[in-house]
């Protein structure tokens, strides 16, 4: 019986607990700062906008490098492929493999970073 007793006891406190959680979750809320737009002055808005069209070529200078890097890796597969097949020694099966890791390398070298996206100012 005073196992039974207890377990209720114990699921109150917990229902307990839970409401005042989120009552005073909710009184967190409230006082949460409320933050408003501001107009932009012309001059902010053209380099905002400038900004804007900058990382949007960015993107896609990046984006077109990865497509045609992808086509390079393609064709550097195929001749690696094409290399270990006419290898015959395990030192030249290792100078090809060697090879196209650092052809891969170099080729994933040349694609730009990740540009940042302009923040409103």
């Amino acid at each position: 019986m005073n196992t039974f007793k207890r377990g209720i006891a114990a699921v109150t406190a917990a229902g307990l607990l839970t409401l005042a959680g989120v009552t005073g979750a909710s009184a967190v809320d409230g006082t949460t700062p409320v933050v408003k737009k501001v107009a932009l002055t012309a001059e902010q808005r053209a380099v905002f906008d400038a900004a804007k069209v900058a990382f949007h070529s960015a993107q896609a200078a990046r984006q077109s490098a990865i497509a045609s890097s992808v086509t390079a890796i393609a064709s550097a597969r195929a001749v690696r492929d094409a290399a270990l097949a006419a290898a015959t020694t395990p030192a030249a099966k290792k100078a090809v493999r060697d090879a196209f890791k650092s052809s891969v390398a170099s080729i994933k070298a040349s694609i730009p970073a990740k540009p940042v996206k302009p923040v409103r100012p």
